[in-house]
């Protein structure tokens, strides 16, 4: 049995292709804090179908890891920053503001990947998150993300905001 608190399994009804824990087709990846709780951690293994070229995992399929580990590590930090846990009240949920990749190597298709992803700033709505991604020991691709917050279940949001429950 792990120990690990998935970050995901406290998202409702979460059918986001690349976090969401109710959609069977998606990737279905799980971030959590690493024991120093300064690491959000995601390690996910690839399906031959997330390919590029053969043996060569998909940059879209990358971008989508980085993407949804960050959103989700975002919502996790503000969490935690105020004092409470995962399921509590209000619910904030992230929007991709920007996202600057840098792809380094091809990355594996094989090999499991792990993405390491660390705040380095959060200010009112927005946290910027950098993100490390491995294939194996091997560093593969880094990225900076913002995310900034559209949905706080504490404040009535404007009209056309996506409603989360």
């Amino acid at each position: 049995m792990s120990d690990k608190v998935y970050f995901q399994d406290h998202m409702g009804h979460n059918v986001c292709y690349g976090c969401g824990k109710f959609n069977d087709k998606g990737l279905q990846l799980q971030s959590y804090w690493d024991s120093s709780g300064e690491f959000a951690i995601c390690d996910w293994q690839a399906k031959e179908h997330h390919h590029g070229w053969p043996q060569v995992m998909n940059g879209g399929i990358m971008a989508t890891l980085i993407d949804c580990h960050s959103m989700c590590t975002a919502m996790a930090y503000v969490y935690k920053e105020e004092g409470r846990s995962l399921d509590s009240e209000p619910i904030y949920r992230y929007a991709t503001g920007s996202m600057n990749i840098k792809y380094l190597k091809p990355t594996s298709n094989s090999n499991p990947v792990r993405l390491e992803a660390r705040v380095i700033e959060s200010k009112g709505r927005k946290v910027v998150i950098k993100v490390d991604f491995f294939s194996g020991e091997l560093k593969t691709a880094e990225a900076e993300v913002v995310a900034i917050r559209v949905f706080d279940s504490s404040q009535q949001m404007a009209e056309g905001v996506f409603a989360v429950e």
